[in-house]
């Protein structure tokens, strides 16, 4: 910040960071102060105000200045992968947790609310698709994506973004998941259909159902903390048992822990608490009553939801002791009370029908679910099981407390495979049964010749119709005629901005000196000849680099305390000399002068640096 900015810094601001995250459970404080303090300073000369305690003043007495202030500070809030580190959690740890804990064939529900214009919710749908697997994702995922503004619902059904907008992606994911298209890419088309637009208003309307992930980040800081506590329930009821919900950076849950326990409180996300209540009346409005039960009547729901349950489930502790195992278990492997609380090892289901202490082992390493898939077990006799046993670790305040061993019994599946390849055989053959009909069929020409009078009554509307077609040929023509014009216009604007590119690379490499321009992050955006000349290093191995990171003959680190000022004073301009190595291993002293960089309004963008060595100019 400049100077005469400096004053209110100190006085004022924490307070306003404090009041947001007390107020409506928004936490700034991990927010760069600079560029915070730049967004808050923004707003507060548009609306005149002087200081930050005036400004404190304005918040508490006017509510609809919050959405004013976080449209400020949330500047291009939507993007693809938004907060990557929160992505990477999601898709290394999350994800396999969450599919780990369902069937193989169970689907996956998705919501992605506020969806804006589409990014998060086809980011969710890379996620899923890079961990389940292209097809699958095709079989098993519907993604709902809702907001209330229709005109971002219609540009996120579109599904096309330009270059920049798809930059966070990679190349990898780029080429694997967009169509390029006129210099813009578009999601692709077999993938969209598996991701569901609609509008939904999240204070008023009714929530999807059976949801297992829910996405809703830096939507919550729109409302007040009554609307907040109604939105959080309607989740809450949206959520199947142990879903996961997914928020954004600045949000923080307050006084829900009732409802949501922490997975990961740094990346914002949570799991659903099954044993907790919610205001029904709230989700859905009057009308819906629950009765209330005691805790220790959860407990025995839940003990007896375990030991039923329909999938054969064992549960290790943290030395590898058995120390819960349900009934089917107990059936399938012919466990008894004795065999709990014995070491795994001891068991035959340790290596029976699958080796399970190595991946045991690397569960608690990674902390990752994985799927053990294609286990053929001949149980007995005349009794071959086909399984698929899914490993998961049990994690708490980041802490490995066990591991959960689900099997699954897909052998009526198999055997419906093996049912459905006999019935194509048989449909080979009743094909060729059908060929021998064929003559039959012949003698019914007779019959569809009647039919010829019916189509030409038919071809008569059909001409009405070609009719109209004409005519709204003749519109689109001229829709056409429109968009060649703004072809060319466009045409010329490229071609002019093709002169200035040119001109530009002209002035950067007839300058003999040395140039390297930087952005407000130090990385180098321009690198013109001069400066190849004079260290050896091409253009294209340092655009992209930090400047402090750069090897060359210049000890880069002495000129941080000229560049630092110039990214916050637009006005900025020092020299500074240093002694270097040139390209031809020679020592040079160099004399380095830097320039702020700034936009039309004064903004600083970056930072320029001229390198002349002193003495002879280099050959």
């Amino acid at each position: 910040m400049d100077q005469e900015s400096s004053p209110r810094t100190v006085h004022g601001f924490e307070e306003i960071l404090q009041y947001l995250k007390e107020a409506r459970g928004f936490d700034f404080t991990g927010y760069k102060r600079s560029s915070l303090m730049r967004r808050v300073d923004r707003r507060l000369s548009q609306l005149g105000v002087d200081d930050y305690v005036e400004y404190l003043d304005v918040l508490q007495a006017n509510s609809d200045e919050f959405v004013a202030l976080f449209n400020t500070i949330l500047i291009n809030v939507t993007g693809f992968f938004r907060d990557p580190d929160a992505w990477d959690y999601l898709q290394n740890q999350v994800v396999p947790t969450m599919l780990a804990e369902r069937g193989p064939e169970e689907p996956v529900r998705v919501w992605c609310a506020g969806c804006a214009s589409g990014e998060e919710a086809y980011s969710l749908a890379i996620v899923l698709a890079e961990v389940v697997g292209i097809d699958e994702f095709r079989q098993r995922v519907k993604i709902y994506a809702t907001d209330v503004d229709e005109e971002a619902l219609t540009s996120a059904r579109h599904a096309v973004y330009s270059e920049k907008e798809v930059s966070p992606l990679g190349q990898d994911l780029v080429q694997r998941y967009f169509e390029p298209i006129g210099g813009r890419y578009s999601f692709r088309k077999d993938l969209r259909r598996s991701v569901i637009f609609g509008r939904n208003d999240l204070v008023q309307d009714a929530p999807i159902s059976r949801i297992d992930l829910l996405a809703c980040r830096n939507t919550l800081m729109y409302f007040n903390a009554e609307t907040q506590t109604k939105i959080l329930d309607k989740f809450h009821f949206a959520l199947a048992p142990r879903g996961l919900l997914f928020l954004g950076k600045a949000e923080m849950l307050l006084s829900h822990s009732r409802i949501f326990d922490p997975v990961d409180l740094k990346r914002r996300v949570f799991r659903k608490v099954p044993s907790s209540r919610v205001d029904v009346g709230s989700v859905f409005g009057r009308g819906f009553m629950s009765d209330r039960r005691e805790p220790e009547q959860i407990d025995g729901l839940r003990s007896l939801a375990f030991s039923t349950g329909p999938v054969s489930q064992v549960v290790l502790n943290g030395d590898d002791v058995v120390a819960l195992a349900n009934q089917q278990a107990k059936h399938l492997f012919g466990l008894s009370e004795r065999d709990i609380g014995r070491p795994l090892r001891d068991l035959e289901l340790s290596y029976r029908p699958v080796e399970l202490r190595g991946y045991i082992d690397q569960v608690r390493t990674e902390r990752r679910a994985l799927r053990i898939k294609d286990i053929e077990w001949q149980r007995g006799p005349g009794e071959l099981l086909a399984l698929e046993v899914h490993v998961a670790p049990l994690v708490a305040d980041d802490t490995v407390l066990g591991v959960s061993l689900i099997f699954h019994d897909v052998t009526a599946t198999r055997r419906l495979l093996t049912e459905l390849n006999h019935a194509n055989q048989q449909r080979e053959s009743a094909y060729e049964e059908l060929q021998s009909t064929n003559e039959e069929l012949e003698t019914t020409n007779e019959e569809l010749q009647s039919t010829v009078e019916e189509l030409e009554t038919t071809n008569e509307e059909l001409q009405s119709t070609n009719e109209e077609l004409e005519t709204t040929n003749e519109e689109l023509q001229s829709t056409n005629d429109e968009l060649q014009t703004i072809n060319h216009e466009l045409r010329e604007r490229s071609n002019e901005l093709d002169e200035v590119n040119e001109f530009f690379a002209s002035v950067m490499s007839s300058w003999p000196a040395g140039v390297a321009v930087i952005d407000t992050s130090m990385r180098i955006v321009v690198w013109n000849s001069g400066a190849e000349n004079l260290w050896g290093m091409r253009s294209d191995e340092a655009e992209g680099e930090h400047l402090l990171n750069l090897d060359i003959g210049l000890p880069v680190a002495d000129l941080r305390p000229i560049v630092r000022p110039a990214l916050s004073d637009p006005g900025y301009r020092a020299e500074i000399k240093l002694d270097g190595v040139n390209r031809r291993g020679r020592g040079i002293t160099v004399r380095v002068i830097c320039t702020a960089l700034h936009d039309r309004s004064g903004s600083p963008t970056g930072a320029i640096l001229v390198m002349e060595p002193n003495g002879e100019p280099e050959v």
